[in-house]
């Protein structure tokens, strides 16, 4: 019985090591259920530390089978071994001294995926955040640097591929039947991004010239078989290295880098250093079974990972409180970098899509937590969207406020004065203050201060003066454990478009800061004079979404349809879309609660319509401007006593609308937004993708028939535009003959594809309606459904529970007593997976009183088990709690 629920640890509390780790020599001889590890690791006494104070190691359900100090034996009486921790009492005084520690693990029972385990025949390492310690007792926390070399032996008929972190020191037969290698890393590291990995893999090979001339190998390890699919992975590595030397001025620094993809895995990715460990759902793509939405995914996630090269291995995190330093600056990066390889505008509004969706609701919930907390009971369950998203606008920000000479220079000193060290965030917003002499220190409350900031605008123009007053006013919403709240600094890019579309230069402002078209509100509220305004000008507010705020502005319908049409900046062209759409999807919901008829504003159509039809804009953003807000994005917006039944029929019945209205467009846009030739994942290519299929879904509407989407089905010669079809069927038609034909014939032709067989799960996880749970509990014992798969479990149950509102929450409460079930058994297995799927019910109390009684029930079932792992409890607590 787990009956731990966990210490809780402070920011405050923060103390470096009594000891320092100079080295590390790991000796692994692997086996399925009996692994020996051995470690002997070099210490010296940290300066001022009394010669009494023991070492103190970090363990997880480890055994002791052997240790020494200095080579020798030590009386028991000198250390106590649990398996939770290893102390070693009356240690020498004179220092170094070396201790040498063996445990014997058991991978094949590795069932958390956490720290050596094997499946599927490979032995695989996950370590962050705590992962190292199931290895072996050790000093587990990111501020403790050392190089490494380790030994691995085993089975070379089984596992002749044996790799970890560093560079290739040499191998060779090791008695009949084994063999070893030995690497070498000579960059200090935390024992969070030690990785070993053992099996038989095949591999893609290639080598990249560095800006200073070396020639570094690459190689990505996929199953056999499978290595076709790993081109497109090996050129965006390609690109990200390039990238980075370009734009960061950060050059790689080892003699090989690996990517291992493997099929059983909790992250996306781990950037291990050299030795980078990808779920292969992020590497593996081809036309034939990877969407277009795949291939943007995996040159977002190579670069991501390879970008931690500096920006969390050269400089790691002090401890994990400051994880957004390592998370949210690379997040920033490879946005950029996606950005740069294809469209900045459209790359834009999918940042902002995501971090509405999914970071706004944390922060408006009872997870809601600063960019930099300043306690946890469990680490794992603060690899949040608030770490990485909002941790990537506030880099974002930094950038915005200090422009692109002034945040370069501020980047620069950051790898200059920390690189080889564990750093916090004081340490980097420093080396931007001293690289340009800009106080920060208000705008460090953006890592402290949780929430999401409201600002309220309001606009008066004054003809006689030819000046135009901007009223701002910031307020920042209590959450969890901060009440009170201080003015932010939030910088807002302005834009001012006259009558003509035009955008005028005010002669001067007064009332707040503006650097170029940035405006710097720091107080409660403040006004803002523009002088030199010759018309009434039509006002575009955050700009390019240059700060994560809610904003309240009451712009009427036509100001926003100017915008649309005028604005230079593309992502104010399409908030101002969103910002109609959204009063007629929310009047659509309560009307439908209320058993009234549902209308849609012509001149939300006509606006829309015309965005659509637009040819001058690149089809990519056309696609984006009619996907419409989701069921999520409503009930956000309602903001509480939601009935999910009500806001679906509503939106349904404004996508009729629409769809009815530009009917003859949407069937020109189908017809003229081919692709000839053979299939391309370029950007260009998949934004006509995008705009065809979106106008097939919305030729689904006009006619509600299933088959032009059945023809789509059967005629597609690719993933993406053939998952959008069975899509289209699935939701729209799921009970007619052509949807069910088409799903049988989607599983036989890739049954044998694990991958995209998660895409027919999650497919049918999210058609809406009470049929779903029937649906869901069937395919949970279909064959391709295997519960210890943390994809699987992801494409059925976490998408049944995260992305399918009227199915999960019916309203008999049925969908919320099967996620507890679920959440209970999949916390004996993998607690780290339970506890992200749990979150799910964050929300739970927006919804109408009676099913929000149902998710309370089924809340306080889960957190009546006295088996829980601290991951889940740490959840069901702070939900029920909030």
């Amino acid at each position: 019985m787990r009956t731990d629920t966990g210490q809780v640890i402070h920011l405050a509390d923060y103390r470096p090591t009594d000891f320092v780790l100079e080295r590390v020599d790991l000796t692994f001889e692997l086996d399925p259920t009996e692994t020996k590890v051995e470690a002997r690791l070099i210490f010296h006494r940290r300066e001022g530390v009394d010669v009494a104070a023991p070492l103190v190691l970090d363990g997880d359900e480890l055994t002791l089978a052997g240790l020494l100090v200095d080579q020798s034996e030590i009386d028991a009486a000198r250390y106590t071994a649990t398996p939770e921790a290893l102390t070693i009492r009356d240690l020498p005084e004179a220092t170094p001294f070396e201790v040498t520690i063996t445990t014997i693990i058991n991978p094949e029972a590795n069932t958390q995926l956490m720290g050596l385990y094997r499946s599927n025949g490979i032995y695989c390492t996950q370590c962050e955040a705590e992962g190292f310690r199931r290895i072996t007792y050790f000093p587990d926390r990111p501020d403790v640097l050392a190089p490494y070399t380790v030994n691995i032996i085993a089975d070379k008929a089984a596992n002749p591929l044996l790799l970890s972190n560093g560079n290739f020191l040499g191998g060779a037969g090791f008695g009949p039947d084994k063999h070893f290698a030995a690497w070498f890393d000579p960059h200090p590291k935390p024992s969070y991004l030690f990785a070993l990995v053992a099996g038989d893999l095949g591999v893609v090979e290639d080598s990249f010239t560095t800006l200073s001339g070396r020639e570094v190998a690459l190689k990505i390890y996929v199953e056999h078989g499978k290595e076709a699919r790993a081109a497109y992975a090996m050129d965006a590595l390609k690109r990200s290295m390039k990238w980075d030397e370009e734009v960061f001025g950060r050059e790689y620094d080892l003699d090989i880098f690996m990517v291992v993809a493997v099929s059983d895995f909790n992250m996306g990715a781990m950037e291990n250093k050299g030795l980078n460990v990808f779920n292969d759902k992020y590497v593996l793509a081809d036309p034939e079974t990877a969407t277009d939405a795949d291939y943007a995914n995996i040159e977002a996630i190579i670069a991501h990972e390879y970008f931690h090269n500096w920006t969390g291995n050269r400089i790691t995190c002090r401890d994990w409180f400051q994880l957004c330093l390592k998370e949210g600056l690379t997040v920033y990066r490879d946005h950029e970098f996606s950005a740069d390889q294809r469209s900045r505008a459209v790359k834009r509004i999918a940042e902002v899509r995501h971090l509405k969706a999914e970071q706004f609701t944390e922060d408006a919930g009872p997870l809601a937590h600063p960019v930099r907390p300043v306690k946890y009971r469990e680490i794992n369950n603060f690899y949040t969207t608030t770490v990485y998203e909002k941790g990537s606008e506030v880099t974002r920000m930094i950038a915005t406020l200090l422009g692109r000479d002034g945040f370069k220079a501020g980047m620069d000193l950051y790898f200059e004065r920390h690189d080889g060290e564990a750093a916090t965030v004081e340490d980097f917003v420093k080396c931007f203050e001293d690289a340009t002499g800009r106080d920060l220190t208000q705008f460090s409350l953006w890592y402290s201060q949780a929430g999401t900031p409201v600002v309220t605008a309001s606009g008066a123009y004054d003809a006689t003066n030819a000046t135009f007053s901007l009223s701002l006013e910031q307020m920042i919403p209590a959450t969890p454990g901060q009440s009170a709240k201080e003015p932010m600094l939030i910088p807002l890019r302005l834009g001012l478009l006259l009558e003509d579309g035009s955008e005028v230069t005010p002669a001067s402002v007064s009332g707040i800061e503006m650097t170029g078209d940035v405006l710097h509100l720091t107080q409660r509220a403040q006004t803002a004079v523009f002088s030199g305004i010759p018309s009434r000008p039509v006002v575009s507010l955050n700009r390019g979404f240059s700060v994560p705020i809610n904003l309240h502005f009451n712009q009427t319908p036509a100001d926003l349809a100017h915008i649309a049409r005028h604005e230079s900046d593309q992502f104010a062209r399409w908030q101002a879309l969103i910002d109609i759409a959204l009063p007629n999807l929310t009047q659509a919901a309560r009307d439908a609660r209320e058993g009234r008829d549902i209308a849609c504003d012509p001149a939300f159509i006509e606006a829309l319509l015309a965005t659509a039809g637009d040819e001058t804009l690149e089809p990519a953003f056309r696609a984006q401007a009619l996907t419409l807000p989701s069921e999520a994005e409503i009930a956000r917006e309602l903001g509480s006593d939601n009935n999910p039944d009500a806001i679906h029929a509503g939106r349904t019945a404004i996508l009729t609308a629409v769809a009815t209205a530009g009917a003859d467009l949407f069937q020109s846009l189908y017809d003229g937004m081919t692709t000839p030739g053979a299939f391309s994942p370029d950007a260009e290519s998949a934004g006509k993708r995008a705009l065809r299929n979106i106008a097939l879904s919305f030729l689904s509407y006009a006619e509600n028939d299933p088959a032009r989407a059945s023809a789509a089905f059967k005629a597609a010669n690719n993933m993406t535009d053939l998952a959008q079809a069975l899509t289209i069927l699935a939701h729209r038609f799921p009970d007619a003959p052509e949807t069910l034909d088409a799903l049988a014939a989607f599983e036989s032709r890739f049954r044998d594809n694990a991958l995209v067989i998660d895409k027919w799960l999650t497919i049918q996880a999210t058609i809406p309606g009470d049929g779903a749970l029937t649906r869901v509990r069937a395919l949970q014992q279909n064959p391709h459904y295997n519960p210890k798969n943390p994809n699987r479990v992801r494409a059925l149950v976490g998408t049944f529970a995260f992305s399918n509102p009227t199915g999960f929450n019916r309203a008999d409460g049925a969908g919320y007593a099967f996620l507890a079930d679920e959440i209970l058994d999949i916390d004996r297995r993998n607690p780290q997976l339970a506890a992200r799927i749990l979150t799910s019910l964050r929300s739970w109390r927006l919804l109408e009183p009676a099913r929000a009684d149902h998710a309370r029930e089924a809340l306080m079932r889960i957190e009546r088990s006295n088996d829980l792992s601290t991951d889940v409890r740490d959840i069901v607590e702070r939900i029920l709690k909030g």
